[in-house]
């Protein structure tokens, strides 16, 4: 064989080995990464906003009447129901006041039928000429007097009947009630300012008090213009520590004006209680929807890099080839997920962690991840 033609054919061979091990190590050194595909979805936007709840209705229970506190019936904090009666008030004074104001009635009546009759009597002789006109008018002038006394004396019984009736304190509506003020033995006035004996709080449903801002407030207004898009009946709610049940509520109030200090505008959720859990004054944080997006495009939001155009993607293509990739970004979706509104598509793969070991024109090898 030719000299020279060996020499060649072993040059070819050896470059033939050469390159496979060039092809072998490149595919060892490629850089593994995780990628992913975004979401596609619909989705709702929302804000969460701290708050504090308050109940329904509150009633302070008051002393109308005076006199010593002979009972009290209840236990604070508890749930009591309308009409239960809380305190006795002692009722002696009353009893006799009731007793005087029936008597008095009863001796009106008998005042007013005798001049009943009298003024009978002298209308009857009037006809036989046997008394004078003025004795008439002087007797229709007492029964009608007597009539009046009468109302008054009715009157006067019926307020003795209200003022004994006061001496049995009972709630004026259902709910939770608060220590008692002031325990049996205890003297009680129920002239001047009333002394508050407990306060009931309604918490068959209580309301979430929260206030909106300016950077989201025309976002807010309009979505509740338009209600029909968003569910504004179903507004999840949330606390601090974790409760065994979760809540839902339901926007019920929209304040006409803005807080001249703030600029905020004030709202109220109303949130059914039938478990008991919810107390007023807890903190509460409203989860309020402001829009709708259909098919938005949404990345993990730690896959975002961030430099001086702006924030980016690595994307890679199908030469698995590292792309720098600018889009613009939308809100952020349940803390995790970035709205994408440009830059990338549905079936683009782009890394997801690790952003530090990638650089452009980089060939990797791609990890699916979801």
């Amino acid at each position: 064989m030719d000299t020279k033609l060996l020499i060649a054919m072993m040059t070819a061979a050896s470059a033939l080995v050469s390159c496979h091990h060039s092809s072998k190590e490149a595919g060892e050194t490629a850089e593994t990464v995780d990628v992913a595909l975004p979401v596609v979805d619909t989705i709702t936007l929302s804000t969460v906003y701290p708050g504090y709840l308050t109940a329904r209705s509150s009633v302070d229970v008051v002393a109308k009447v005076n006199g010593q506190i002979l009972t009290n019936n209840f236990e604070g904090g508890t749930n009591v129901e309308k009409g239960k009666v809380l305190f006795t008030i002692d009722p002696s004074t009353y009893n006799d006041q009731l007793s005087q104001a029936q008597a008095a009635l009863a001796t009106a009546v008998s005042t007013r039928d005798y001049a009943k009759a009298h003024y009978e009597a002298v209308k009857k002789a009037l006809e036989s000429d046997a008394v004078s006109k003025m004795e008439v008018v002087q007797a229709e002038s007492a029964y009608h007097q007597a009539e009046a006394s009468i109302k008054n004396a009715e009157a006067t019984l019926d307020n003795a009947r209200r003022l004994l009736g006061y001496c049995t304190v009972v709630a004026p509506i259902s709910g939770m009630v608060t220590d008692n003020t002031k325990s049996a033995g205890n003297y009680v006035t129920g002239q001047g300012s009333p002394v508050v004996l407990a306060t009931i709080y309604d918490t068959s449903t209580v309301s979430a008090n929260f206030a909106i801002e300016d950077g989201r407030l025309h976002d807010i207004i309009n979505a509740l213009a338009l209600k029909d898009s968003l569910d504004f009946k179903s507004i999840p709610v949330t606390f601090d520590e974790p409760l065994p049940h979760d809540y839902t509520g339901k926007i019920s109030y929209v304040s006409p004006t803005l807080n001249n200090t703030t600029g905020t505008l004030k709202l109220k959720c109303r949130i059914k209680n039938p478990h008991g859990e919810l107390r007023p004054g807890m903190y509460v944080k409203v989860d309020l929807p402001y829009d709708r997006l259909p098919d938005a495009v949404l990345v993990k939001d730690a896959a975002l890099g961030s430099d001086q155009l702006g924030k980016y993607l690595y994307v890679i293509n199908d030469s698995n080839k590292v792309v720098y990739t600018p889009v613009k970004v939308g809100p952020l979706y349940h803390d995790s997920l970035r709205v994408i509104n440009k830059g990338i598509r549905p079936t683009d793969r782009y890394v997801t962690k690790a952003l530090l070991k990638v650089r452009d024109g980089m060939t990797v090898s791609p990890r699916m991840t979801k």
